[in-house]
């Protein structure tokens, strides 16, 4: 990987989402600092979607787009040979205080067909709190006929067509586009998604709790049955413990053909070479965080994100002396370069 590009763990600007469904948790229990006052559902931590385009905030890039780096440096930044419109993850945190719509995300190929965009949403969340009795309805019912999941939908009969999971912290789901779902409330999560906001909501509110007219309803109702493209019925899972040692514990949420999502726990300094040979973002869930690579480091503060460009190298993870520090971190399996 050569060009002109300088590799350095990027500090990124953050979008904020006030839907209904969220309160102040990623503030009071995340401990994210400078949030604005108000709701706040959701912050995408590590975008280049259109709506919520992040700048770099830090060292020789600050105040350029992140998305215009992707494009300039697709080679070093994203991962060797990779082109594309956007970086293909996003990663946002999100307060399920309240629980969120039933809704549904298109696949990659209704995306293109019926809403003209590159991609669909296939996404996983990673549960960092979680209060006793938080669930998730993921999938619908085995045999439920689609006449008898849009009555249950305008009854808000979920628990009838739908399956409910508890939910704890630690837990990664992982949810392929095309499966119905809903979460909370009283959750906190880390998502990682494909670089889309596409949805379709099955319930009688817009995302700010405005009363929809029946109609408007019904017709949602319809567009979100006609997005359910797959049968899969995720759940919870605890993840696989890839490493366990004085220095760090590693565990590996999920893995599949877009993403891999770990978490590390870090007991002291840490060196390694993050990801499987692409970009990693890089959440730092605990006490400020340094992050040491060849040309010099970077502070990462508590609940803060940055993207690891593929180009950066091994890194050396350094948490704050006395206390362990846990981060999440997610990238594209070194299998994504062969497809």
């Amino acid at each position: 990987m050569t060009d002109d590009f300088i590799a350095y763990p990027l500090l990124l600007t953050y979008g904020v989402r006030r839907y209904a469904f969220g309160a102040r948790a990623i503030v009071e229990r995340l401990g994210k600092a400078g949030v604005q006052d108000g709701v706040v559902a959701e912050t995408w931590e590590v975008s280049d979607h259109p709506s919520e385009p992040a700048l770099v905030v830090n060292g020789p890039y600050r105040g350029r787009p992140l998305g215009a780096l992707v494009q300039a440096h697709p080679d070093t930044l994203v991962r060797l040979g990779w082109r594309g419109p956007h970086l293909p993850l996003l990663v946002k945190l999100l307060d399920a205080t309240h629980v969120l719509p039933v809704h549904v995300h298109p696949d990659d190929a209704t995306a293109a067909s019926r809403y003209g965009e590159p991609n669909g949403k296939d996404e996983a969340w990673h549960v960092l709190w979680a209060a006793p009795g938080a669930s998730a309805l993921v999938g619908v019912r085995p045999d439920v006929s689609p006449a008898s999941l849009r009555s249950a939908l305008l009854a808000c009969a979920y628990d009838d067509v739908m399956l409910r999971h508890p939910l704890r912290a630690g837990d990664t789901v992982d949810v392929p586009a095309g499966v119905l779902h809903t979460f909370g409330p009283d959750t906190l999560i880390l998502e990682v998604q494909q670089t889309s906001d596409l949805a379709e909501s099955a319930v009688a509110t817009d995302v700010f709790g405005r009363a929809l007219t029946r109609a408007t309803w019904e017709a949602n109702v319809d567009a979100t049955i006609a997005l359910l493209t797959s049968d899969a019925q995720p759940r919870p899972s605890a993840g696989v413990l890839v490493h366990d040692g004085d220095t760090h514990r590693r565990v590996e949420g999920c893995r599949n053909e877009r993403y891999v999502l770990e978490r590390w726990t870090l007991r002291s300094s840490v060196r390694a070479h993050l990801g499987e040979g692409g970009f990693v973002t890089f959440t730092n869930l605990a006490g400020p965080l340094t992050i040491e690579f060849d040309d010099g480091e970077e502070r990462i503060e508590r609940a803060s994100s940055c993207v690891l460009p593929a180009s950066l190298g091994p890194v050396t993870l350094h948490p704050e002396p006395g206390s362990d520090g846990d981060a999440v971190l997610c990238f594209e399996p070194a299998s994504i370069a062969a497809t």
